[in-house]
Protein backbone atom coordinates (compact mmCIF):
# COMPACT_ATOMS: atom_id res chain seq x y z
CA UNK A 1 0.00 0.00 0.00
CA UNK A 2 1.35 3.45 -0.88
CA UNK A 3 2.32 5.95 1.83
CA UNK A 4 -0.32 8.35 0.50
CA UNK A 5 -3.14 5.84 0.84
CA UNK A 6 -1.89 4.67 4.26
CA UNK A 7 -1.99 8.26 5.49
CA UNK A 8 -5.53 8.68 4.15
CA UNK A 9 -6.67 5.58 6.00
CA UNK A 10 -5.00 6.70 9.24
CA UNK A 11 -6.83 10.01 8.96
CA UNK A 12 -10.12 8.19 8.52
CA UNK A 13 -9.42 5.90 11.46
CA UNK A 14 -8.69 8.87 13.74
CA UNK A 15 -11.95 10.50 12.63
CA UNK A 16 -14.04 7.52 13.76
CA UNK A 17 -16.02 8.11 16.97
CA UNK A 18 -14.18 6.63 19.97
CA UNK A 19 -17.42 5.24 21.32
CA UNK A 20 -18.02 3.10 18.24
CA UNK A 21 -16.94 -0.11 20.01
CA UNK A 22 -19.65 0.30 22.63
CA UNK A 23 -22.52 0.73 20.20
CA UNK A 24 -24.95 -1.93 19.07
CA UNK A 25 -23.76 -4.20 16.30
CA UNK A 26 -23.86 -2.48 12.93
CA UNK A 27 -25.92 -3.96 10.06
CA UNK A 28 -24.45 -6.36 7.54
CA UNK A 29 -24.46 -5.11 3.96
CA UNK A 30 -25.03 -7.33 0.92
CA UNK A 31 -24.57 -5.26 -2.23
CA UNK A 32 -25.57 -7.03 -5.45
CA UNK A 33 -24.79 -5.25 -8.71
CA UNK A 34 -25.72 -6.68 -12.10
CA UNK A 35 -24.14 -5.27 -15.24
CA UNK A 36 -26.35 -3.38 -17.69
CA UNK A 37 -29.73 -4.30 -16.11
CA UNK A 38 -32.21 -1.51 -16.78
CA UNK A 39 -35.14 -1.08 -14.34
CA UNK A 40 -37.67 -1.10 -17.19
CA UNK A 41 -36.88 -4.82 -17.61
CA UNK A 42 -38.28 -5.94 -14.27
CA UNK A 43 -41.57 -7.50 -13.37
CA UNK A 44 -42.15 -5.07 -10.51
CA UNK A 45 -41.96 -2.24 -13.05
CA UNK A 46 -44.40 -3.90 -15.41
CA UNK A 47 -42.30 -5.62 -18.09
CA UNK A 48 -44.47 -8.53 -19.35
CA UNK A 49 -41.48 -10.33 -20.88
CA UNK A 50 -39.21 -10.83 -17.90
CA UNK A 51 -39.43 -13.76 -15.47
CA UNK A 52 -37.91 -12.69 -12.14
CA UNK A 53 -40.30 -13.68 -9.32
CA UNK A 54 -37.59 -13.56 -6.63
CA UNK A 55 -36.45 -10.08 -7.59
CA UNK A 56 -40.07 -8.97 -7.68
CA UNK A 57 -40.63 -10.32 -4.15
CA UNK A 58 -37.54 -8.47 -2.99
CA UNK A 59 -38.94 -5.28 -4.52
CA UNK A 60 -42.17 -5.72 -2.58
CA UNK A 61 -40.11 -5.82 0.63
CA UNK A 62 -37.75 -2.96 -0.26
CA UNK A 63 -37.48 0.76 -0.68
CA UNK A 64 -37.38 1.26 -4.45
CA UNK A 65 -35.70 4.44 -5.62
CA UNK A 66 -37.66 4.74 -8.85
CA UNK A 67 -35.57 7.64 -10.12
CA UNK A 68 -32.17 6.06 -9.50
CA UNK A 69 -29.75 7.23 -12.18
CA UNK A 70 -26.38 6.22 -13.55
CA UNK A 71 -25.04 9.74 -13.93
CA UNK A 72 -22.38 8.70 -16.43
CA UNK A 73 -23.84 5.53 -17.99
CA UNK A 74 -20.57 3.68 -18.62
CA UNK A 75 -19.19 0.70 -16.65
CA UNK A 76 -16.00 2.15 -15.10
CA UNK A 77 -17.26 5.67 -14.36
CA UNK A 78 -20.36 4.23 -12.67
CA UNK A 79 -18.34 1.84 -10.50
CA UNK A 80 -15.78 4.47 -9.59
CA UNK A 81 -18.59 6.75 -8.41
CA UNK A 82 -20.00 3.97 -6.21
CA UNK A 83 -16.61 3.44 -4.57
CA UNK A 84 -15.68 7.12 -4.12
CA UNK A 85 -18.99 8.97 -3.78
CA UNK A 86 -17.65 11.38 -6.40
CA UNK A 87 -18.59 12.39 -9.91
CA UNK A 88 -16.40 11.10 -12.77
CA UNK A 89 -14.47 14.29 -13.46
CA UNK A 90 -13.57 14.46 -9.76
CA UNK A 91 -12.37 10.87 -9.30
CA UNK A 92 -10.75 10.86 -12.76
CA UNK A 93 -12.61 7.88 -14.23
CA UNK A 94 -14.75 9.34 -17.02
CA UNK A 95 -14.20 6.68 -19.71
CA UNK A 96 -13.73 2.92 -19.53
CA UNK A 97 -10.50 1.25 -18.40
CA UNK A 98 -8.99 4.25 -16.64
CA UNK A 99 -7.33 3.20 -13.39
CA UNK A 100 -9.09 4.55 -10.30
CA UNK A 101 -6.59 6.42 -8.11
CA UNK A 102 -8.69 7.60 -5.15
CA UNK A 103 -7.92 10.92 -3.50
CA UNK A 104 -9.86 10.04 -0.33
CA UNK A 105 -11.01 6.92 1.57
CA UNK A 106 -13.21 4.64 -0.51
CA UNK A 107 -16.39 2.81 0.41
CA UNK A 108 -14.60 -0.45 1.19
CA UNK A 109 -11.94 1.32 3.25
CA UNK A 110 -14.53 3.18 5.31
CA UNK A 111 -16.36 -0.04 6.15
CA UNK A 112 -13.11 -1.90 6.88
CA UNK A 113 -11.97 0.83 9.29
CA UNK A 114 -15.34 0.65 11.02
CA UNK A 115 -14.67 -3.00 11.87
CA UNK A 116 -16.43 -4.70 8.96
CA UNK A 117 -15.31 -7.94 7.34
CA UNK A 118 -15.21 -6.96 3.70
CA UNK A 119 -15.54 -9.16 0.63
CA UNK A 120 -15.72 -8.71 -3.12
CA UNK A 121 -16.77 -11.36 -5.65
CA UNK A 122 -17.04 -10.92 -9.42
CA UNK A 123 -16.34 -8.07 -11.83
CA UNK A 124 -14.13 -5.23 -10.54
CA UNK A 125 -13.32 -2.94 -13.52
CA UNK A 126 -11.44 -0.30 -11.52
CA UNK A 127 -7.82 -1.43 -12.02
CA UNK A 128 -7.87 0.00 -15.52
CA UNK A 129 -5.70 -0.68 -18.56
CA UNK A 130 -3.16 2.15 -18.93
CA UNK A 131 -2.10 0.74 -22.31
CA UNK A 132 -5.49 1.88 -23.62
CA UNK A 133 -6.13 -1.49 -25.23
CA UNK A 134 -7.70 -3.58 -22.44
CA UNK A 135 -4.32 -5.04 -21.41
CA UNK A 136 -5.23 -5.45 -17.74
CA UNK A 137 -8.72 -6.83 -18.11
CA UNK A 138 -7.56 -10.36 -17.21
CA UNK A 139 -4.59 -9.29 -15.06
CA UNK A 140 -3.99 -10.02 -11.38
CA UNK A 141 -5.13 -7.09 -9.21
CA UNK A 142 -2.69 -6.37 -6.36
CA UNK A 143 -3.97 -5.77 -2.81
CA UNK A 144 -3.38 -2.00 -2.81
CA UNK A 145 -5.80 -1.67 -5.74
CA UNK A 146 -8.69 -3.43 -3.93
CA UNK A 147 -9.56 -0.39 -1.81
CA UNK A 148 -10.44 -2.03 1.48
CA UNK A 149 -11.81 -5.38 0.36
CA UNK A 150 -10.15 -8.30 2.15
CA UNK A 151 -11.90 -11.46 0.93
CA UNK A 152 -11.28 -11.38 -2.81
CA UNK A 153 -12.43 -13.52 -5.73
CA UNK A 154 -12.54 -11.12 -8.63
CA UNK A 155 -11.51 -10.30 -12.17
CA UNK A 156 -11.02 -6.89 -13.69
CA UNK A 157 -13.42 -7.55 -16.58
CA UNK A 158 -14.60 -10.61 -18.48
CA UNK A 159 -17.83 -11.25 -20.32
CA UNK A 160 -17.05 -14.88 -21.13
CA UNK A 161 -19.60 -16.08 -18.60
CA UNK A 162 -18.96 -19.76 -19.25
CA UNK A 163 -15.16 -19.59 -19.03
CA UNK A 164 -14.77 -16.85 -16.48
CA UNK A 165 -11.42 -16.05 -14.91
CA UNK A 166 -10.85 -14.82 -11.36
CA UNK A 167 -8.07 -14.36 -8.81
CA UNK A 168 -8.38 -15.43 -5.20
CA UNK A 169 -6.96 -13.20 -2.47
CA UNK A 170 -3.19 -12.74 -3.01
CA UNK A 171 -2.67 -15.71 -5.31
CA UNK A 172 -1.57 -14.42 -8.76
CA UNK A 173 -2.58 -17.74 -10.36
CA UNK A 174 -5.72 -17.43 -12.48
CA UNK A 175 -8.67 -19.64 -11.58
CA UNK A 176 -11.91 -20.24 -13.46
CA UNK A 177 -15.45 -20.33 -12.13
CA UNK A 178 -17.13 -23.67 -12.88
CA UNK A 179 -19.92 -23.37 -15.46
CA UNK A 180 -21.94 -20.16 -15.67
CA UNK A 181 -20.00 -17.68 -13.56
CA UNK A 182 -22.97 -15.95 -11.90
CA UNK A 183 -24.10 -19.30 -10.53
CA UNK A 184 -20.67 -20.15 -9.09
CA UNK A 185 -20.12 -16.62 -7.78
CA UNK A 186 -23.48 -16.76 -6.00
CA UNK A 187 -22.55 -20.07 -4.36
CA UNK A 188 -19.32 -18.49 -3.16
CA UNK A 189 -21.23 -15.50 -1.82
CA UNK A 190 -23.51 -17.88 0.08
CA UNK A 191 -20.45 -19.57 1.62
CA UNK A 192 -19.14 -16.14 2.67
CA UNK A 193 -22.47 -15.31 4.33
CA UNK A 194 -22.57 -18.71 6.07
CA UNK A 195 -19.09 -18.23 7.48
CA UNK A 196 -19.68 -14.66 8.68
CA UNK A 197 -23.31 -14.72 9.80
CA UNK A 198 -22.53 -15.56 13.45
CA UNK A 199 -19.32 -13.52 13.68
CA UNK A 200 -19.10 -10.69 16.20
CA UNK A 201 -18.20 -8.22 13.44
CA UNK A 202 -20.63 -7.33 10.63
CA UNK A 203 -19.79 -7.83 6.97
CA UNK A 204 -19.87 -5.86 3.74
CA UNK A 205 -20.09 -8.17 0.71
CA UNK A 206 -20.19 -7.03 -2.91
CA UNK A 207 -21.45 -9.56 -5.44
CA UNK A 208 -20.73 -8.05 -8.86
CA UNK A 209 -22.36 -10.08 -11.64
CA UNK A 210 -21.46 -9.83 -15.33
CA UNK A 211 -24.86 -10.66 -16.91
CA UNK A 212 -27.16 -9.49 -18.36
CA UNK A 213 -24.48 -7.45 -20.18
CA UNK A 214 -23.85 -8.69 -23.72
CA UNK A 215 -23.07 -11.22 -25.16
CA UNK A 216 -26.77 -11.82 -24.71
CA UNK A 217 -27.13 -15.39 -25.92
CA UNK A 218 -24.77 -17.10 -23.48
CA UNK A 219 -27.06 -17.92 -20.54
CA UNK A 220 -27.41 -21.62 -19.62
CA UNK A 221 -29.50 -23.58 -22.12
CA UNK A 222 -32.55 -24.02 -19.88
CA UNK A 223 -32.93 -20.25 -19.54
CA UNK A 224 -32.43 -19.64 -23.24
CA UNK A 225 -35.13 -22.24 -23.89
CA UNK A 226 -37.56 -20.15 -21.81
CA UNK A 227 -37.31 -17.42 -24.46
CA UNK A 228 -36.68 -19.39 -27.62
CA UNK A 229 -40.25 -19.02 -28.91
CA UNK A 230 -41.80 -16.66 -26.42
CA UNK A 231 -43.52 -13.60 -27.95
CA UNK A 232 -41.68 -10.40 -27.08
CA UNK A 233 -43.51 -7.16 -26.40
CA UNK A 234 -41.48 -4.13 -27.44
CA UNK A 235 -41.28 -0.73 -25.85
CA UNK A 236 -43.08 1.76 -28.12
CA UNK A 237 -39.85 3.70 -28.74
CA UNK A 238 -38.22 0.75 -30.53
CA UNK A 239 -38.56 1.65 -34.24
CA UNK A 240 -40.39 -0.91 -36.38
CA UNK A 241 -37.36 -1.48 -38.62
CA UNK A 242 -35.21 -2.30 -35.55
CA UNK A 243 -37.53 -4.78 -33.88
CA UNK A 244 -36.17 -7.95 -35.49
CA UNK A 245 -32.70 -7.06 -34.23
CA UNK A 246 -34.04 -6.06 -30.83
CA UNK A 247 -35.98 -9.31 -30.51
CA UNK A 248 -32.85 -11.44 -30.86
CA UNK A 249 -31.00 -9.46 -28.22
CA UNK A 250 -33.95 -9.24 -25.85
CA UNK A 251 -34.38 -13.02 -25.81
CA UNK A 252 -30.83 -13.38 -24.56
CA UNK A 253 -31.11 -10.40 -22.20
CA UNK A 254 -34.18 -11.87 -20.51
CA UNK A 255 -32.61 -15.35 -20.38
CA UNK A 256 -29.69 -13.95 -18.39
CA UNK A 257 -32.16 -12.23 -16.06
CA UNK A 258 -34.06 -15.45 -15.44
CA UNK A 259 -30.75 -17.14 -14.60
CA UNK A 260 -29.82 -14.38 -12.17
CA UNK A 261 -33.20 -14.61 -10.49
CA UNK A 262 -32.39 -18.18 -9.49
CA UNK A 263 -29.11 -16.86 -8.10
CA UNK A 264 -31.05 -14.29 -6.06
CA UNK A 265 -33.23 -17.10 -4.68
CA UNK A 266 -30.19 -18.93 -3.27
CA UNK A 267 -28.65 -15.74 -1.97
CA UNK A 268 -31.73 -14.52 -0.12
CA UNK A 269 -32.48 -18.02 1.17
CA UNK A 270 -29.01 -18.06 2.74
CA UNK A 271 -29.63 -14.70 4.40
CA UNK A 272 -32.91 -16.06 5.81
CA UNK A 273 -31.49 -19.45 6.87
CA UNK A 274 -28.64 -17.84 8.80
CA UNK A 275 -31.18 -15.65 10.62
CA UNK A 276 -29.51 -12.35 9.74
CA UNK A 277 -32.15 -10.94 7.39
CA UNK A 278 -33.52 -8.45 9.90
CA UNK A 279 -30.13 -6.81 10.45
CA UNK A 280 -28.83 -7.04 6.88
CA UNK A 281 -29.05 -4.24 4.34
CA UNK A 282 -29.64 -5.84 0.94
CA UNK A 283 -29.02 -3.67 -2.11
CA UNK A 284 -29.83 -4.61 -5.69
CA UNK A 285 -28.70 -2.26 -8.44
CA UNK A 286 -26.89 -1.98 -11.77
CA UNK A 287 -24.12 0.19 -13.20
CA UNK A 288 -26.32 1.48 -16.06
CA UNK A 289 -29.04 0.34 -18.42
CA UNK A 290 -29.18 -0.86 -22.03
CA UNK A 291 -31.04 0.84 -24.89
CA UNK A 292 -31.95 -2.45 -26.62
CA UNK A 293 -32.80 -0.49 -29.80
CA UNK A 294 -35.05 2.00 -28.02
CA UNK A 295 -34.58 5.25 -29.95
CA UNK A 296 -32.88 3.00 -32.53
CA UNK A 297 -29.72 2.76 -30.36
CA UNK A 298 -27.66 -0.04 -28.84
CA UNK A 299 -25.92 -0.47 -25.46
CA UNK A 300 -25.60 2.46 -23.00
CA UNK A 301 -23.83 5.89 -22.99
CA UNK A 302 -26.88 7.99 -23.93
CA UNK A 303 -29.10 10.34 -21.88
CA UNK A 304 -32.35 8.44 -22.54
CA UNK A 305 -34.00 6.53 -19.70
CA UNK A 306 -33.22 3.05 -21.00
CA UNK A 307 -29.54 3.94 -20.61
CA UNK A 308 -29.36 6.20 -17.55
CA UNK A 309 -32.00 4.73 -15.25
CA UNK A 310 -31.00 1.87 -12.95
CA UNK A 311 -32.83 -0.27 -10.40
CA UNK A 312 -32.03 0.51 -6.79
CA UNK A 313 -33.73 -1.64 -4.17
CA UNK A 314 -32.84 -1.25 -0.50
CA UNK A 315 -34.14 -3.75 2.04
CA UNK A 316 -33.33 -3.22 5.72
CA UNK A 317 -36.09 -4.80 7.84
CA UNK A 318 -34.76 -3.64 11.22
CA UNK A 319 -35.04 0.00 10.15
CA UNK A 320 -37.69 0.07 7.42
CA UNK A 321 -39.72 -3.11 7.91
CA UNK A 322 -40.65 -5.36 5.00
CA UNK A 323 -43.41 -3.32 3.42
CA UNK A 324 -42.20 -2.06 0.06
CA UNK A 325 -42.34 1.61 -0.77
CA UNK A 326 -41.45 3.69 -3.83
CA UNK A 327 -39.35 6.81 -3.43
CA UNK A 328 -39.26 9.42 -6.18
CA UNK A 329 -36.20 11.36 -4.93
CA UNK A 330 -33.50 11.06 -7.61
CA UNK A 331 -30.55 8.93 -6.50
CA UNK A 332 -27.30 9.16 -8.44
CA UNK A 333 -24.24 6.89 -8.32
CA UNK A 334 -22.26 9.18 -5.97
CA UNK A 335 -25.19 9.07 -3.51
CA UNK A 336 -24.81 5.35 -2.85
CA UNK A 337 -21.67 5.61 -0.71
CA UNK A 338 -22.87 8.31 1.73
CA UNK A 339 -26.31 6.68 1.99
CA UNK A 340 -24.81 3.30 2.94
CA UNK A 341 -22.32 4.86 5.34
CA UNK A 342 -25.12 6.77 7.06
CA UNK A 343 -27.25 3.65 7.42
CA UNK A 344 -24.29 1.89 9.03
CA UNK A 345 -23.53 4.92 11.25
CA UNK A 346 -20.10 5.41 9.70
CA UNK A 347 -18.63 8.86 9.17
CA UNK A 348 -18.86 10.16 5.58
CA UNK A 349 -15.51 11.47 4.22
CA UNK A 350 -15.48 15.17 3.37
CA UNK A 351 -14.40 14.45 -0.22
CA UNK A 352 -17.70 12.69 -0.98
CA UNK A 353 -19.86 14.69 -3.40
CA UNK A 354 -22.98 12.53 -3.24
CA UNK A 355 -25.91 13.06 -0.91
CA UNK A 356 -26.93 10.92 2.05
CA UNK A 357 -30.41 9.80 1.01
CA UNK A 358 -31.11 7.61 4.03
CA UNK A 359 -33.68 10.23 5.00
CA UNK A 360 -35.52 9.63 1.74
CA UNK A 361 -35.56 5.90 2.48
CA UNK A 362 -37.13 6.35 5.91
CA UNK A 363 -39.57 9.04 4.78
CA UNK A 364 -37.93 11.89 6.71
CA UNK A 365 -36.86 13.56 3.46
CA UNK A 366 -39.83 14.58 1.34
CA UNK A 367 -39.78 14.16 -2.41
CA UNK A 368 -38.94 17.48 -4.04
CA UNK A 369 -40.06 17.94 -7.67
CA UNK A 370 -37.01 20.15 -8.28
CA UNK A 371 -34.52 17.49 -7.13
CA UNK A 372 -32.39 16.39 -10.05
CA UNK A 373 -29.65 13.90 -10.82
CA UNK A 374 -26.77 15.19 -12.92
CA UNK A 375 -26.11 13.15 -16.06
CA UNK A 376 -23.08 13.48 -18.30
CA UNK A 377 -20.87 11.98 -20.96
CA UNK A 378 -17.66 14.05 -20.78
CA UNK A 379 -16.03 12.02 -23.58
CA UNK A 380 -18.04 10.02 -26.15
CA UNK A 381 -16.55 6.54 -26.60
CA UNK A 382 -17.26 3.37 -28.64
CA UNK A 383 -20.92 3.25 -29.68
CA UNK A 384 -21.47 6.95 -29.00
CA UNK A 385 -18.71 7.72 -31.49
CA UNK A 386 -20.07 5.26 -34.04
CA UNK A 387 -23.48 6.94 -33.83
CA UNK A 388 -21.92 10.42 -34.02
CA UNK A 389 -22.86 11.71 -30.57
CA UNK A 390 -21.29 14.72 -28.89
CA UNK A 391 -20.38 15.13 -25.24
CA UNK A 392 -23.32 16.23 -23.10
CA UNK A 393 -24.51 17.33 -19.66
CA UNK A 394 -28.04 17.22 -18.34
CA UNK A 395 -30.52 16.79 -15.51
CA UNK A 396 -32.95 13.97 -14.78
CA UNK A 397 -35.71 15.04 -12.37
CA UNK A 398 -38.73 13.01 -11.33
CA UNK A 399 -40.66 14.51 -14.25
CA UNK A 400 -38.21 15.95 -16.79
CA UNK A 401 -35.03 15.17 -18.67
CA UNK A 402 -33.12 18.19 -19.92
CA UNK A 403 -29.85 17.76 -21.84
CA UNK A 404 -27.35 20.08 -23.51
CA UNK A 405 -24.75 18.82 -25.93
CA UNK A 406 -21.45 20.71 -26.23
CA UNK A 407 -23.15 22.57 -29.10
CA UNK A 408 -26.14 23.79 -27.10
CA UNK A 409 -29.56 22.74 -25.72
CA UNK A 410 -30.65 19.42 -27.20
CA UNK A 411 -33.33 17.37 -25.42
CA UNK A 412 -36.31 18.08 -23.20
CA UNK A 413 -38.81 15.37 -22.21
CA UNK A 414 -41.80 15.29 -19.90
CA UNK A 415 -41.87 11.78 -18.42
CA UNK A 416 -45.36 12.21 -17.03
CA UNK A 417 -46.87 12.94 -20.42
CA UNK A 418 -44.30 11.08 -22.51
CA UNK A 419 -42.86 8.11 -20.53
CA UNK A 420 -41.09 6.65 -23.57
CA UNK A 421 -39.41 9.96 -24.48
CA UNK A 422 -40.75 10.06 -28.01
CA UNK A 423 -41.53 13.80 -28.19
CA UNK A 424 -38.62 16.20 -27.80
CA UNK A 425 -39.97 19.48 -26.37
CA UNK A 426 -36.75 21.44 -26.75
CA UNK A 427 -37.40 24.94 -28.13
CA UNK A 428 -41.20 24.58 -28.04
CA UNK A 429 -42.64 28.05 -27.26
CA UNK A 430 -44.79 26.72 -24.43
CA UNK A 431 -41.72 25.18 -22.75
CA UNK A 432 -39.56 28.33 -22.83
CA UNK A 433 -39.88 29.17 -19.11
CA UNK A 434 -39.31 25.58 -18.01
CA UNK A 435 -36.33 25.19 -20.31
CA UNK A 436 -34.79 28.39 -18.97
CA UNK A 437 -35.27 27.23 -15.36
CA UNK A 438 -33.74 23.84 -16.07
CA UNK A 439 -30.85 25.44 -17.88
CA UNK A 440 -30.05 27.62 -14.86
CA UNK A 441 -30.39 24.61 -12.57
CA UNK A 442 -27.96 22.66 -14.76
CA UNK A 443 -25.43 25.50 -14.69
CA UNK A 444 -25.70 25.63 -10.90
CA UNK A 445 -25.14 21.89 -10.54
CA UNK A 446 -22.13 21.95 -12.84
CA UNK A 447 -20.57 24.76 -10.84
CA UNK A 448 -21.17 22.85 -7.61
CA UNK A 449 -19.16 19.85 -8.83
CA UNK A 450 -16.56 22.01 -10.62
CA UNK A 451 -17.48 20.69 -14.06
CA UNK A 452 -16.53 23.32 -16.65
CA UNK A 453 -18.20 21.37 -19.50
CA UNK A 454 -15.09 21.56 -21.64
CA UNK A 455 -14.85 19.94 -25.08
CA UNK A 456 -14.08 16.23 -24.85
CA UNK A 457 -10.67 16.57 -26.41
CA UNK A 458 -9.59 18.87 -23.56
CA UNK A 459 -10.30 16.17 -20.96
CA UNK A 460 -8.58 13.55 -23.09
CA UNK A 461 -5.46 15.70 -23.39
CA UNK A 462 -5.35 16.63 -19.71
CA UNK A 463 -5.63 12.99 -18.64
CA UNK A 464 -3.28 11.69 -21.34
CA UNK A 465 -5.85 9.30 -22.78
CA UNK A 466 -5.46 10.03 -26.48
CA UNK A 467 -4.10 6.52 -27.12
CA UNK A 468 -7.15 4.74 -25.65
CA UNK A 469 -8.88 2.43 -28.09
CA UNK A 470 -12.36 3.57 -27.06
CA UNK A 471 -11.46 7.22 -27.72
CA UNK A 472 -10.12 6.57 -31.23
CA UNK A 473 -12.89 4.18 -32.29
CA UNK A 474 -14.42 4.79 -35.76
CA UNK A 475 -16.74 7.78 -35.95
CA UNK A 476 -20.20 8.06 -37.45
CA UNK A 477 -20.35 4.75 -39.33
CA UNK A 478 -23.85 3.85 -38.12
CA UNK A 479 -26.91 5.74 -39.32
CA UNK A 480 -28.90 7.27 -36.46
CA UNK A 481 -31.61 9.92 -36.23
CA UNK A 482 -29.58 11.41 -33.39
CA UNK A 483 -26.25 11.77 -35.19
CA UNK A 484 -26.33 15.50 -35.84
CA UNK A 485 -24.34 16.45 -32.76
CA UNK A 486 -20.75 15.62 -33.60
CA UNK A 487 -18.24 15.30 -30.78
CA UNK A 488 -15.16 17.49 -30.56
CA UNK A 489 -13.30 14.19 -30.89
CA UNK A 490 -14.84 13.49 -34.27
CA UNK A 491 -11.90 15.05 -36.07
Amino acid sequence: MSIRRRDLLKTTALAMPLAATTRARKPNVLFVIADEWRPQSTGYNGDPNVHTPVLDRLAHESISFDNAISGCPVCCPARASIMTGQHPLTNGVFINDVELKPNAPTLGECFAKAGYRTGYIGKWHLYGSPDGHYGRRLAYIPPDHRFGFDYWKACECSHDYNHSLYYEDNDPTPHYWPGYDADSQTKDACRFIDSHASASDPFLLFLSLGPPHFPYRTAPAKYQAMYADRPIQFRPNVPADKRAEAEKDLRGYYAHMAALDDCFARLLATVDRTKIANDTIVIFTSDHGDMMLSQGLTTKLYPWDESVRIPFLLRYPAKFGRKGRRVMTPLNMPDMMPTLLALADIRIPEAVQGRDLSGAANGAMRDNPEDAALISLPVPITEARRYGFAEYRGLRTGRYTYVCSIHGPWLLYDHQEDPYQMHNLYNKPEMKALQSALDKHLDSRLRAVKDDFLPANEYVKMAGLGHYQEVIAPVGHVKSPWGDWKSTLAG
